[in-house]
Parts: C-alpha cells; structure tokens; sequence
C-alpha cells in the first residue's frame, strides 16, 4: 500500500509576498528557468478538509495524534484479516460492504503544517468548517439528496460513479485527498504546467497565460490560468462546469459553484516537499471565502493506469436496480419525498 507521512512546513498567509524556503534550501530550476515542480507528489493523510467534532481545534496534541493513529492501525489490522468462511452469505437485503480494505489507501498519518498535527486543511474560518450562507447550505443539502435519491439516468448520477472524473475533489480545483489514489504527477513547459491525477487520470492543463476561453465553454474542473510569483505558482481557476458543482467523499463532501474562484499557491517548501494553498470564494454559496493549506510530499509511488470504464459494473447495475424497482412499484426516497 502507498503511505508517505506528510511532514511539517511552516505557515505562511494566502495571497501574501513570496514565500520563504526550508533555510539553506535553494529552489531547484527547470531548463527553462521556472522553479521545478516535477515528480510524483501525495496528499494522503488521515486529515480531512473540514475538521471533525471529536477535536477542539486545529493543532491536535502530539500524545491525542499518537492514540489516534495507534487507533487507526489496529482498525486497519482489523480489516485487513482474512474473511471467515464459517460466517455464511448475507441475509437477504443486507449491506455486503464495498471495498475490500486491499483497495484502499487511506494514510496512516495525520497532515503536519507549521511542524503540528492538523485536525483540518481549513485553516480559515478558524472552526474549520466551510462557511456556507443559508442559501448555499440549502444548495448543498437538495443536490446532494438529489444525487443520492435519484435514478432517472446516467446523467442524474454522479460524475465518478460515470467515470467522467475522480470521486471527491481529487482533480480539483482544489484537490482534496480521497481513499486511494491520492498521487499527482507535475510535468512542466515552458507555456504550462500540467497536473495528470491519479485519480480516474485527469489531467489538469494548465496555460501561464492571461487568455481565457469564452465563459460558454464549460471545462471539467473549470478553467485554470497559472502564472509565477517569484518562486510560487499561482493558478486563479473560474467557469467551474455545472455538473461538478457536488464534490462527493464522506467526511469531505462539499459545494463549489460555476462562479466560484478557486486560487491556488504551489512553493517548492523542500527537496521533498510543496506546500500547496488554496482559497475558493464563491459569494452566490458562502458567507466568506474559505482557505486551507496542506503539504504535498515526494514520493517513489509509481502512479499505474486507472482504468475506471474496463471494469465499471457498477452504474448498469445501479440503473437496472432502479428499472427494477420501478417494475415492482417500489418508490426512492425521491419520490416520497415530492
């Protein structure tokens, strides 16, 4: 299984001067002159965006991070035993689980910023959670009813479930760590940078360019400008394409409009280290803009294939499921509740 643990960086404000290096450590350059990004980068961690109830504030103890993690590894131990083959089949109608704990690769530590344990990426509001308004919180709750109600079609499903792009928000803007596949490889021009995701393989295209295309043309994980302050990358992302408004993953399952700006600050922190700063303003949804930083850490994880349509059985039977249901008269929760 991949596992890198993410290591400290200091703190440093979004939106602020360029920012300060590990001391002694000069920035690595491209042919080219730009400061070198390129590798095989990882965000896994136990760390969520938001934060969870279970902690008081951002910084998490360094003896409550050590129980913690004891926790998580007995529990990944737990998983990881063979099945039983005395316990028999499920019972009609029961849950038989999904992934088998093989599949996954959720961390095995905590994000370390600034040289502490984070309990959340958000770093600002300072509780840690996204500053929803009525309005936007509202949004939020009836799409994602929606998308958990509703089985009309393919398209009322969504986007991973379709393969269109990865689960969550691990494409981004901005890119958010899942349970597996949490690796991102930069590969640098002159004119771009690019970002191929491990994830359903996205692949962020993006021009250090002022030209935008017209605001009709909606692209997967919206339009991304990049251009370099100092030693930093600054990508400013808008004309977010509708359907990937909801971005679906337990813990950090959250909203980005079409309207949102989604800004994003890449400092090469150490010779195996970025830190990564994000900010998404988004006012037809939020009270406030919200921001976050987590650290991106090297690693030798070699970032295979994912082929999600060779092997996606899962949305026929999704669909049929329902085309069933509709046969017997048997109504979803979505159509109970209109």
């Amino acid at each position: 299984m991949k596992t890198c643990i993410l290591g400290a960086v200091a703190f440093l404000a979004l939106g602020g001067a360029a920012h300060a290096q590990t001391p002694g450590y000069a920035v690595p350059r491209t042919s080219f002159g730009h400061p070198d990004l390129q590798g095989t980068w990882t965000n896994v961690s136990l760390t969520n965006l938001e934060r969870g109830r279970q902690f008081s504030g951002l910084v998490i103890a360094p003896e409550e991070v050590a129980k913690l993690e004891t926790q998580r590894a007995s529990m990944r131990a737990a998983q990881d035993r063979p099945t039983n083959p005395d316990d028999g089949a499920p019972k009609a109608g029961q849950d038989v689980g999904g992934y088998n704990a093989v599949y996954t690769d959720p961390g095995t530590r905590f994000g370390v910023v600034k040289g502490e344990a984070r309990s959340s990426w958000i770093v600002e509001p300072a509780d840690g959670k996204i500053p929803y308004s009525q309005k936007g919180k509202k949004i939020f709750d009836d799409t994602l009813a929606f998308r958990r109600t509703t089985f009309d079609g393919p398209e009322a499903r969504p986007l991973a479930e379709r393969c269109l792009i990865g689960f969550g928000s691990t494409a981004g803007p901005p890119m958010i760590n899942v349970m597996y596949n949490s690796h991102y490889e930069f590969v640098q021009t002159p004119e771009a940078v690019v970002i191929n995701v491990e994830m359903n393989h996205d692949a962020r295209i993006i021009p250090l360019t002022d030209k935008r295309l017209p605001t009709s043309m909606h692209k997967w994980m919206g339009e991304s400008i990049g251009r370099w302050e100092g030693d930093t990358l600054v990508v400013e992302t808008t004309n977010f394409h509708p359907d990937e408004a909801l971005r679906t993953f337990f813990a950090s399952t959250f909203y980005v409009s079409p309207k949102a700006v989604v800004t994003e600050r890449f400092t090469r922190w150490s010779k195996d280290q970025i830190l990564y700063e994000f900010s998404v303003n988004d006012p037809d949804i939020l009270d406030r803009p919200w921001k976050a930083e987590m650290s991106l850490n090297l690693t030798d994880d070699v970032v295979y294939e994912y082929a999600c349509h060779e092997g996606n059985y899962s949305l026929p039977g999704i669909l049929a499921g329902a085309r069933e249901d509709d046969r017997r008269g048997i109504k979803t929760e979505a159509d109970l509740s209109e």
